[in-house]
């Protein structure tokens, strides 16, 4: 009995797994994105080449995740995995990174983000104004908006998945609607020749090209969070490979529609200079309405975002807790709704005081980009432990083009760490100082453990 008081029932199948990457990925970085990467390389041909190669890395990464996972569906994810491979400091430190920066600060940029967006329309234009002191509505709204999804996620985790998934076909619909607007609706203003054009002030080179590369990755990140589910999904092992490399597969062909639409209807340069490229050429194909309707992807977007992300995200410390790593009280286990309850509320909490402190909450958000790549690279490396370790066990999956598909995605990782620390030194080495703060309060936590269990 106690053990099923820390038991998350399998309530999820693959199409709940599928729309949860595909939701989590797709959130407001297509629509915004498109301007960084042509500021960066400068023309049609070399934002398709960072599109690529972005989405080859991000599915020889999500093909990596998938074995890893079909053969361990463990709650926690990528904590259960680095645990397995590496000990329990690792695991602690990835747990720890999430759940003081990667985690919150993520969450806080989607619920200001949905808030931002949604003030664009006129009924919502008081969420610039003061409500008291120095808090704005739109800061109210986003911590509302922050525990009504939290009270989703206790209520049910299927009825979570279920509004995800609704969201995610919403959002999928409305980007081919977009794209197709621009398309056959452009006129005048839409072009082939669009694709020719260039941006005469592009940053240009290797430099130019992996700063649109990080724009590309941030537009196809979260593939992984779906792993930390990975104890609730039934049929695991076939679920996580059609989960992780069909989300990934989508979310490409999304994102090359959506570029595609985008140039067909503006010229490189107006991309480059447009605050919300997608939008711009929405208004020019119809008008103001063109441009709500982007604002209303957008929104629907992060919405979807919003509900996987918090969802997934709390299953992490979870996991930790019901390991004996982290607070026992994390291990909760709702006895009504099956849900860890205690885990979604601290999240919520640590969420909110970050959107309290709106003005700080990007630079911690940028803080979490060194750890996050640095854990992707070590967790997918764990491929390579657990063959050797488990050298006659049974694969339900198996990544194509092994060692060397998983090898390329840790290198990418590698030039991506050591690029963001060139670019941001000072956030990488406070990250980088975050991370290692854990490495004392691990071994606090076991010693306290070890004493509580000499006591009893």
């Amino acid at each position: 009995m106690a053990q099923q008081e820390h038991e998350l029932p399998r309530v999820l199948n693959a199409t709940h797994a599928t729309s949860i990457v595909v939701g989590i990925i797709i959130g407001s970085g297509i629509f915004l994105v498109p301007r960084e990467m042509m500021a960066a390389v400068g023309s049609s041909a070399g934002v398709y080449a960072v599109w690529i190669v972005g989405g080859l890395l991000s599915l020889f990464g999500a093909m990596t995740y998938a074995e890893i996972a079909a053969a361990r569906p463990r709650y926690g994810g990528e904590y259960a995995f680095l645990r397995e491979a590496y000990g329990d400091l690792t695991g602690f430190l990835f747990m720890w990174t999430q759940i003081t920066v990667a985690k919150p600060a993520s969450l806080a940029t989607v619920a200001a983000g949905l808030a931002r967006v949604l003030g664009t329309f006129a009924i919502f234009s008081s969420f610039n104004q003061p409500a008291f002191a120095h808090l704005l509505w739109g800061q109210v709204f986003a911590i509302a908006t922050t525990w009504l999804i939290t009270l989703l996620n206790i209520l049910g985790t299927r009825n979570s998945a279920n509004v995800q998934l609704v969201l995610t076909w919403l959002k999928g619909l409305l980007i081919v609607v977009i794209a197709g607007f621009c398309f056959f609706a452009a006129g005048h203003h839409g072009a082939w020749h669009n694709f020719g054009t260039s941006f005469a002030g592009a940053k240009g080179g290797f430099n130019g090209f992996m700063i649109a590369l990080v724009a590309a990755l941030w537009a196809y990140d979260g593939w992984s969070d779906v792993t930390t589910m990975a104890g609730e999904v039934h049929r695991p092992q076939r679920s996580f490979p059609v989960a992780l490399i069909g989300g990934v597969t989508i979310v490409g062909a999304l994102y090359m529609l959506t570029n595609a639409a985008i140039q067909y209807v503006l010229p490189a340069t107006a991309i480059a200079m447009a605050d919300r490229p997608a939008a711009d050429a929405m208004r020019l194909v119809a008008g103001h309405w063109g441009a709500s309707l982007v604002s209303l992807g957008m929104a629907i977007s992060i919405a979807a975002t919003f509900v996987g992300s918090s969802l997934s995200g709390a299953r992490v410390p979870f996991a930790a807790a019901r390991d004996g790593l982290f607070f026992k009280q994390l291990a909760h286990v709702s006895p009504r709704f099956r849900t860890p309850s205690a885990s979604l509320c601290l999240q919520a909490v640590l969420t909110s005081l970050l959107l309290l402190a709106i003005g700080r909450f990007q630079a911690l958000f940028s803080l979490a980009i060194f750890g996050e790549w640095l854990f992707y690279a070590l967790t997918a490396s764990t491929i390579f432990v657990f063959r050797r370790r488990d050298i006659a066990a049974d694969r339900p999956y198996s990544v194509w083009g092994y060692p060397v598909l998983p090898a390329l995605f840790i290198a990418a990782a590698i030039v991506l760490l050591v690029f963001s620390f060139a670019d941001q030194p000072v956030n990488s080495v406070i990250g980088s100082g975050i991370i290692l703060l854990g490495i004392p309060l691990h071994y606090l936590l076991q010693r306290r453990r070890s004493a509580r269990a000499v006591s009893l």
